[in-house]
């Protein structure tokens, strides 16, 4: 071989090592979405038969797919949780409200250097107790948890005043959109994403979509034969749930297709979703029978989300992870992303999207008083589970390989011995948090 062609070659493994090493470090972007109100029945890949999710079956194929995601049963409480990084009791206080004094990841992502975003479901700035929060109607908040822009519906304005499908009543760094009956919020809120990822492409960014889909109402969406008519866009009926279902499956593809078009896909971690249980006026035919929304309640129906994450720089296509994630999880991940020291009671999931070594999270611990109304206050709760085994406070005991329900608590007396080990572990886990405090 001459000299002039190993030289050649020499320098050409050298370049290429120095590109690697430069993609290593290069900063991922992140997009964090979050339909509202779907637990994990409702997509096809986790076996749903009842609705269609070409998107997000595909990304999940192309991606990885977690098995045992579970968030809070409900949806502010959820938030609060997945934000911090922290247990409910740490820091929840009241329903639709973050405490001023909590660091987001959002402030995370912001000192990382990257630029952040959040457009959908606010619900955080305490506007159902305007006597205790002065600053309920404070525009410069969701800035102050660390977003660069936003673009949210009930942020300072409350459900009553206007709704977040036909018409909605959207706020967006400080003015109030004017819209009409052909506007659709998901519509206005993902296009405003796009162009905050088409402006700010040159540079990292995370934006954090937590959808207004599918929460009721359950209303016609734009690809709805009903919609047609604009005195039946309100019209709710639970039969739309579908078309709502597959209405935020077609969203997730259009952030997709413009991720390729920018050729920003294969360094993006996009992440789905669902802040709690279905809806309890739904019910979705799997492959495993049909599952009643629990919405609420600390069962699986109530806690069990989907969690699809796709990363085609780092991901192997038809990466499957079926054990314990919760939303305590979510800022620790961003943290080891970023390499940053904060505190929170999670465990990151970050290395399972590296393949670096993971030490899985064994015990997962729920802490849940809700603080809105009595149809889902009566199930407040503490419990400590493992994959197979749940414990509550009270002492119940069930084995959710073959009650997914907890009809049937298991008898102490009867358990075996690797079970008393487990019942003993769970209990260890449950003393470590201080006890729910009784109400009347």
């Amino acid at each position: 071989m001459k000299y002039e062609t190993i030289t050649s070659l020499f320098f050409a493994s050298l370049a290429l090592i120095a590109c690697n090493k430069n993609k290593a470090k290069s900063k991922p972007n992140v997009i964090l979405i979050m339909a509202d109100d779907m637990g994990y029945e409702c997509l096809s890949c986790y076996g749903s038969l009842s609705y269609k999710t070409p998107v997000l079956d595909s990304l999940a194929s192309h991606g990885m797919l977690f098995g045992q995601c579970h968030a809070q049963p409900l949806s502010t409480p959820s938030r609060v949780k997945l934000m911090t990084g922290l247990y409910n009791y740490r820091n929840y206080d009241y329903f639709d409200h973050l405490a001023n004094d909590q660091y987001t990841f959002g402030s995370l992502m912001k000192e990382a250097g990257y630029s952040t975003c959040i457009a959908g479901k606010w619900q955080l700035n305490g506007i159902s107790y305007k006597d205790i929060f002065p600053y309920w109607n404070d525009t410069t908040r969701a800035k102050k948890f660390g977003f660069d822009e936003y673009c949210l519906w009930q942020y300072t304005k409350e459900r009553a005043e206007g709704e977040r499908y036909s018409q909605p009543l959207i706020e967006q760094n400080g003015k109030i959109l004017v819209t009409d009956e052909d506007d659709y919020g998901p519509d206005i809120f993902s296009d405003y994403i796009l162009k905050f990822i088409e402006r700010t492409r040159t540079k990292p960014f995370f934006v954090y979509y937590p959808m207004v889909l599918v929460h009721d109402p359950f209303v016609p969406t734009p690809d709805s034969e009903e919609w047609t008519l604009k005195e039946n866009r309100y019209k709710a009926d639970t039969s739309n749930f579908r078309y709502m279902v597959e209405y935020t499956d077609k969203i997730i593809g259009k952030i997709t297709s413009r991720l390729k078009e920018l050729k920003l896909d294969k360094n993006t971690i996009l992440i789905f979703i669902g802040d709690n249980g279905t809806n309890t006026s739904i019910y979705t035919r799997t492959s495993h029978g049909t599952i009643k929304g629990g919405k609420g309640n600390t069962t699986d129906a109530g806690t069990h989300v989907p969690m699809i994450v796709y990363w085609p720089d780092m991901i192997r296509e038809g990466s499957e992870y079926n054990g314990l994630v919760d939303f305590s999880d979510f800022l620790p991940a961003l943290a080891d992303m970023t390499g940053q020291e904060v505190e929170y009671d999670g465990h990151s999931f970050y290395p399972l999207l590296t393949g670096s070594e993971y030490k899985p999270k064994e015990i997962m611990f729920m802490h849940y008083d809700p603080k809105w109304g009595a149809n889902v206050n009566r199930f407040r709760n503490q419990f400590a589970r493992t994959l197979h085994y749940k414990l509550y406070r009270d002492g119940r005991l069930f084995n959710l390989s073959e009650d997914t329900s907890e009809r049937e608590p298991l008898q102490i007396e009867n358990l075996s011995a690797e079970e008393k080990n487990i019942l003993s572990a769970l209990r260890e886990e449950l003393n470590k948090h201080p006890e729910m405090i009784k109400t009347e």
